[in-house]
């Protein structure tokens, strides 16, 4: 287990956060992660970590592994954002991540809630989610309610979208 990981797990455990930790090998996508995931328990998240056109905002965007995300509808959610994908040096000043590792644990870092949270609305229903501990190498189950804990303690807040809505948005 990595330094990032074991001080991560530290933190939760301080604030009352319960999670069952799973080590694995380094999974940076999705597709990797998939023959795990099938065996744990809780919705397993895709975690993006965006930025707007000036680059003064910062976004993590949280929905199911297997939604459909475009960041061309986004852009018509949110604000009329101009959104991208933001840089690994950018992921690792605003959330102390590397690239394959982000998720909301990371927050933990920001502590100066430069990141804004967007999560799909339908993680809401979760009893777990599955995320990893700030390095790839490793994934926890924590409960929705859990998560929330967590967000209190970050002094982050969510907002809420509708990824399946976004569909309605094609042209």
């Amino acid at each position: 287990m990595g330094t990032k990981t074991t001080k991560a797990l530290n933190l939760l455990s301080s604030i009352g956060i319960k999670y069952r930790l799973h080590e694995h090998e380094a999974l940076a996508t999705v597709e990797t992660a998939l023959k795990y995931w099938i065996n744990w328990d809780g919705i397993a998240c895709k975690n993006l970590f965006l930025r707007n056109k000036k680059g003064n905002r910062h976004f993590l965007v949280v929905l199911e592994h297997d939604t459909d995300f475009s960041l061309k509808l986004l852009k018509k959610r949110i604000e009329n954002q101009h959104f991208s994908f933001a840089s690994e040096q950018r992921l690792e000043k605003h959330l102390g991540l590397s690239p394959g590792s982000v998720s909301p644990i990371g927050l933990l870092n920001d502590k100066e809630n430069n990141v804004e949270l967007i999560m799909d609305i339908n993680l809401e229903k979760a009893k777990k989610l599955l995320f990893h501990p700030n390095e790839n190498t490793a994934t926890i189950e924590i409960s929705f309610e859990d998560l929330i804990k967590l967000l209190a303690y970050t002094n982050h807040t969510i907002r809420w979208v509708n990824f399946a809505e976004l569909e309605d948005f094609k042209d």
